[in-house]
């Protein structure tokens, strides 16, 4: 039995239980090489959809199993399709998921590319703020209307997603009955009076030093508790924002965040899709 340890001075909740020895997530140093050693299928596709004139293009990575595969939709950070998603995406088919990282802002760029057709880092940023709710989510109803194709995967479909993408994940459940299972790392919360459409169980995963994303854990936590939902959350200490993508940072917080938060995902979707 897990055995959760609050310590209200710090607002942190911690995981006592013991954590197995899990290889670590791909941080953004060692993306690009964990991609050139993976063993796995990982092949980009293009996802079409009604609503669009552009087709969404995908990273999808299928894991090396006997049987059919639950699905875990990546929703990228702010920054979009990058190596280090394509990378995450890969260590999620290691753990036996068949995982989809799509890029949002297909489409949106020069000659009506993607992440990848951007000069630089802030267009990118500038084009991802400029998405509507509307659009983020007829992008993952394709993805997962996709997903439902692929012979090697079974219904069970979750989302993760990091930074901008934690807090479309948590709006997704929102928007999707059907969603499985929904986990955020370091996103805000939803509107209070959202959450009452919510299915899904949802898991949240936070750094401490994040004040901006944290003020809205409390209010998200009262009222699915209020709606009898599930709502899991931590808050790892002395973390940063983005310590998964940041492992080295903040003298080893940020990768016992890192450690504690992989092992807890995998508990959470093991629960939740098989």
């Amino acid at each position: 039995m897990r055995t959760v340890i609050i310590v209200l001075s710090a607002l942190i909740i911690l995981w006592a239980a013991p954590i197995q020895s899990r290889s670590l997530p791909p941080s953004n140093e060692t993306a690009q090489e964990a991609l050139d050693q993976s063993p796995r299928h990982g092949e980009f596709v293009d996802i079409v959809f009604p609503d669009g004139e552009h087709p969404i293009k995908t990273w999808v990575v299928y894991p090396e199993r006997p049987t059919r595969a639950p699905v875990v939709i990546v929703i990228h950070e702010i920054f979009g399709l990058t190596d280090w998603i394509r990378a995450i995406a890969d260590d999620l088919a290691r753990e036996g998921y068949l995982a989809i990282a799509p890029d949002f802002i297909s489409g949106f760029g020069p000659d009506g590319g993607g992440t990848e057709s951007f000069e630089t880092r802030d267009d990118i940023v500038r084009t991802i703020r400029n998405l509507t709710p509307e659009d983020v989510i007829n992008r993952l109803d394709a993805v997962r209307d996709y997903a439902l194709t692929i012979a090697a995967a079974t219904e069970k479909i979750a989302t993760i997603g990091f930074c901008w993408g934690g807090t479309m994940s948590f709006y997704y459940a929102t928007a999707q009955p059907e969603l499985h299972a929904a986990v955020i790392f370091y996103g805000s919360s939803p509107e209070t009076e959202l959450l009452s459409s919510i299915h899904a169980p949802v898991l949240g995963l936070y750094a401490e030093d994040d004040a901006r994303v944290n003020v809205t854990i409390e209010p998200a936590a009262q009222e699915m508790e209020q709606l009898d939902k599930s709502f899991e959350y931590y808050i790892y200490p002395d973390a940063g924002h983005g310590f998964v993508r940041q492992q080295d940072g903040r003298e080893g917080a940020n990768l016992n965040a890192t450690k504690r938060a992989w092992e807890q995902m995998f508990i959470f979707l093991h629960q939740y899709l098989e």
